[in-house]
């Protein structure tokens, strides 16, 4: 989720009061933004190992699936969904998923010229191979909302982000982790699909 505006309203709101809604100051105090990299345990419907920063480069995704595979040491496999981004079908991910599963870096090949790097459809074959102890899936073109990350994009917008006021970049940081927080601890719950894959055009 990229973009996350860090704004500061300009006046207080007015609290709610008997007859009126609450009253949300128009102007505000722009203080930059912030990305946040979320991972949805489709099991436990709680948010693993969050990254929240000022980008979203190849070198910050790969940190993030490093960390969010050190968060479970015991687990003997991991299914990763997610879009097709171009860093999600970087050189750097490829080289340290070769790395976990003992693949020479000599068989890779060179990025844009030959073997596995070769064009982010090769990389990408390569990171979905289900023989691999960690598996990347990636949604169709123009179909990130079949992820169920994106769900909670939704709720963290709706509960957080629309009617925040954030101080600084820090602010709006910590704020996110805290609702991650509390979150995972009083709202965490899997999603339950209600499309019954019932085609919706003849």
């Amino acid at each position: 989720m990229t973009g996350i505006q860090a704004l500061e309203r300009a006046l207080p709101n007015l609290p709610m009061r008997p007859g009126k809604v609450e009253c949300r100051e128009f102007e505000y105090i722009r203080h930059g933004t912030q990305t946040l990299i979320a991972n949805f345990d489709v099991v436990t419907g709680k948010i693993v190992a969050p990254t929240i920063d000022h980008h979203r480069t190849e070198a910050d995704f790969e940190t993030h699936c490093q960390r969010l595979i050190s968060s479970d040491p015991n687990a003997n496999k991991w299914h990763l969904i997610m879009d097709c981004l171009n860093i999600h079908q970087s050189e750097s991910l490829v080289r340290w998923i070769a790395n976990q599963e003992g693949i020479s870096q000599e068989t890779l090949g060179v990025k844009g010229k030959s073997g596995i790097l070769q064009s982010m459809e090769t990389r990408a074959e390569f990171l979905a191979n289900p023989k691999h102890k960690i598996v990347f899936h990636f949604t169709p073109k123009h179909c990130s909302w079949l992820n169920q990350v994106e769900i909670w994009f939704s709720i963290l917008t709706r509960k957080l982000l629309r009617r925040g006021s954030f101080s600084s970049q820090m602010d709006l940081k910590q704020q996110i982790l805290n609702f991650i927080d509390y979150f995972n601890k009083k709202m965490a719950r899997p999603f339950q699909w209600t499309f019954k894959g019932k085609l919706l055009a003849a």
